[in-house]
């Protein structure tokens, strides 16, 4: 369905779906205008762009202010949530909302939370797909004008901001990509759509890996005693670290690999058949046989079950053990047996 077959499928009904509170971007577009769009976002995320952490460093101290300003326990996953919206509003616009910064009653923070319930609506709908229409309401809609109407603010601002000004920002701005596009610029509709769908995709799924890693991590603490020990033989004393010190931490991207191993990012997904089409295995009595799917018809795929396969990922497959990443897995394993970020053309731009 991503590679050898890929032109069989589509999306079906993901657009309609989502289009209360993404419209159309580079999450719901197919085809040629999806192209268009990675095209755009593809140097977001080059790497000369992250040399250094400057661009995450005040964020992670307004996180760590927070945890350390509560002496009782504190929930993680809010912060993190706060966290990567903080993050990932700079990269794309070059400002962040601040969100962890402001009072509980900020503007960045009211504009989360309504970020949080729009989505919420829409998660159920897509469980739902050809009936995604029985969930909706006032208070989806409200959201979702609330998230639009916060995001029309940041163009306006941004808009206004002189030339002068944006010309100095030696980072490469996917809303400045956006608002000079010629399909976008004179379209406010549509350049809201993309920013909207790349706070979507750039939020939720490192905020989730965060949650899930220091979960792991509590639970499993001669991980974190393995990982302070590698931290600490790159890092030493030192308080600056850039793109260089975190790629000589290999026990830190196996830590991150396994938790996304057990808990990806996006666990089930659909396509739909554009045309009368067939999966090579998993029919018959024995499931070597070709599976018949006609037009129209949804294929779901559970990426969750797939990673804890013991043929895959061995007897110990429902464990977390970063180790495994050390051994010799079947060759699929490294390939279309692990799928965080999904395969094939539409490939996540931003796994690195």
């Amino acid at each position: 369905m991503m590679s050898s077959k890929l032109d069989d499928f589509n999306f079906g009904l993901r657009r309609q779906i989502f289009f209360p509170l993404l419209g159309d971007g580079i999450f719901t577009q197919e085809g040629a205008s999806w192209k268009h769009s990675r095209d755009l976002l593809r140097p977001q995320f080059a790497k000369q762009q992250y040399r250094d952490m400057d661009i995450f460093r005040p964020h992670v101290d307004n996180l760590l202010h927070h945890i350390q300003a509560n002496e009782c326990e504190i929930d993680l996953q809010p912060l993190f949530f706060n966290l990567t919206l903080d993050t990932t509003t700079e990269l794309l616009f070059g400002k962040s909302v601040d969100s962890l910064k402001e009072a509980d009653n900020s503007r960045g923070a009211k504009f989360a939370n309504e970020f949080d319930v729009a989505q919420n609506y829409v998660i159920q709908r897509f469980r739902l797909l050809d009936l995604y229409w029985l969930i909706g309401g006032r208070k989806f809609q409200r959201s979702c004008a609330a998230v639009h109407e916060f995001v029309d603010g940041i163009i306006e601002e941004r808009s206004q901001k002189p030339e002068e000004d944006t010309a100095k920002n030696d980072r490469y701005l996917f809303f400045d990509a956006i608002a000079k596009d010629p399909k976008h610029s004179s379209d406010r509709k549509a350049l809201r759509a993309q920013l909207v769908n790349m706070l979507l995709a750039g939020r939720d799924t490192t905020a989730c890996l965060l949650s899930w890693t220091f979960f792991l991590l509590a639970q499993h603490p001669h991980v974190l005693v393995k990982l302070k020990a590698e931290i600490t033989s790159v890092v030493g004393s030192r308080t600056e670290i850039d793109r260089q010190d975190i790629n000589k931490m290999t026990y830190l991207a196996k830590v991150l690999k396994e938790t996304l191993r057990l808990y990806p990012s996006v666990p089930v997904n659909t396509r739909t058949a554009r045309r009368t089409t067939f999966l090579p295995t998993g029919g018959g009595p024995d499931g070597t046989s070709p599976v018949l799917i006609r037009k129209g018809e949804n294929v779901a795929f559970c990426v969750y079950s797939m990673h804890r396969r013991k043929d895959l990922y061995g007897e110990d497959a429902e464990e977390f053990r970063p180790e495994r990443w050390d051994e010799d897995l079947p060759e699929y394993t490294k390939t279309w047996g692990y799928l965080p970020f999904s395969g094939g053309p539409r490939i996540c731009l931003g796994r690195k």
